[in-house]
């Protein structure tokens, strides 16, 4: 019996898991956190009981390195002092890591008060918390619209949603060539609804440019944008908020990808037409390999536990998810990145929070001839250097500088020294 190991139990994890056991396959289940159903299915985790319970379910299991389809585990809370180690070498691996959410700096995004668009859902709920009383939501992509609607449910009083995109590029995805994804425009309506029902404003073409306060943020300072995302001058509201929750996309986290040694195509996994990856057993799904939602992750999974199994997967798997996948090509379009956003920036704007590295720091970095390429601006600067490793900052510090990020780490995750030394291994 094939033996199929699916790291992430998200919507692609899980997916994974149902259809490589339906294609006859020996499961096991791997993820970080102490419940299945990854950030979506946040508060469901009832819902996959019945699926978990036909495979090995290791929670609080953290992968921390991998070799080709050598899986090696810590088992354990993360902030525990008991982790037990052990290795697994499984037939076929199936990588379904997901991704987390991207924040373009701006002044004054590193104070307290301003929360990623994911951190203020997770507190929603999770723990059915408002990240603030007065809270506006600012950024790009559809992501924004469940954000809202679940600061709305917990009480938050919810001043405006600000897409960045204009009117124009937005519809552009969200038009009549979508009709036929039917269940994503009933939850396009839906949301809008919520919003609606609460009277909160959704605006196109504005973005949250500066964040002030002294001690936390007190006011955030917006603008009307253009389509490459330039300020249009003289268009500036501030808005009085105790809170700020913004989110700009999505980042996939090739970290074990990268360290399997699969190829990468613009920083996301590059798969076949089964989800097979350029390592010879190995799998990708969902977010790593492209920013397209929980449908089109769910649809990644099914074909790619299928084929980890050993099976071709049929005609319908593989038309659902090149359905999903298209819808998702289109939000992409509608929601993109504006290239002029460091026109945002001052010299003293902080870029990696972690160690307060700023534009000038690395403008001046990046111009030194004396010490150029990635390795030389991280030394200099200790951007991406810090305890996020460049998660929050990779992005933005490429940009800025010209470069490509950088994802090969050979210990993915944070493992102790006397973990790491320990000699006995668990099974």
């Amino acid at each position: 019996m094939t033996h199929v190991v699916i790291v992430g139990a998200g919507p692609a994890g899980l997916a994974a898991a149902e259809h490589a056991l339906a294609a006859g396959a020996d499961v096991t289940v791997l993820d970080q956190a102490d419940a299945p159903g990854g950030q979506y299915h946040r508060g469901a985790s009832h819902r996959f009981a019945a699926l978990l319970d036909r495979c090995r379910w290791w929670p609080e299991s953290t992968v921390w390195a991998l070799e080709g389809k050598r899986v090696h585990v810590l088992r354990g809370p993360v902030d525990g002092t008991n982790r037990r180690r052990c290795t697994l070498e499984p037939d076929a691996l199936v990588l379904a890591t997901g991704a987390h959410d991207r924040v373009l700096p701006f002044p004054g995004w590193q104070m307290p008060g301003v929360f990623t668009a994911g951190a203020a859902q997770a507190l929603a709920k999770g723990e059915r918390v408002a990240a603030g009383r007065r809270v506006l939501v600012a950024g790009a992509g559809p992501f924004l619209l469940p954000v809202a609607a679940s600061l709305v449910a917990v009480g938050a009083e919810l001043l405006a949603v600000l897409e960045a995109n204009p009117a124009r590029t937005v519809l552009s995805g969200w038009s009549w060539r979508a009709a036929g994804h039917v269940g994503k425009m009933n939850e396009l309506v839906r949301y809008a609804g919520t919003l609606a029902r609460h009277r909160v404003p959704y605006r196109m073409g504005r973005a949250v440019i500066e964040a002030r306060g002294e001690d936390r943020v007190r006011e955030a300072v917006t603008a009307r944008v253009r389509a490459d995302w330039s300020v249009v001058p003289g268009t500036e509201r501030t808005y009085e908020v105790d809170a700020l929750c913004v989110g700009h996309g999505f980042v996939p986290q090739p970290e074990l990808a990268v360290a399997a040694g699969c190829i990468l195509d613009g920083g996301f996994v590059r798969v076949g037409d089964d989800q097979r990856t350029s390592v010879t057993g190995v799998f990708a799904a969902g977010e790593l390999t492209g920013i397209g939602g929980s449908g089109a992750a769910a649809a990644e999974g099914a074909v790619a536990g299928w084929a980890a199994a050993g099976r071709t997967p049929g005609r319908a798997l593989l038309r659902r998810r090149d359905h999903a996948r298209a819808f998702a090509r289109r939000l992409a379009a509608a929601h993109p990145i504006g290239a002029a956003w460091p026109d945002w920036l001052r010299e003293d704007t902080v870029v990696c929070r972690c160690e307060e590295t700023t534009c000038g720091d690395l403008k001046t970095a990046a111009a030194n001839p004396v010490a150029p390429g990635q390795h030389a601006l991280k030394l200099g600067t200790r951007a991406g250097l810090g305890p996020c490793q460049g998660r929050m900052c990779g992005p933005a510090v490429a940009e800025l500088c010209g470069g490509v990020e950088r994802h090969h780490r050979p210990i993915a995750q944070p493992i102790r020294l006397g973990e790491l030394a320990d000699p006995k291994e668990f099974p």
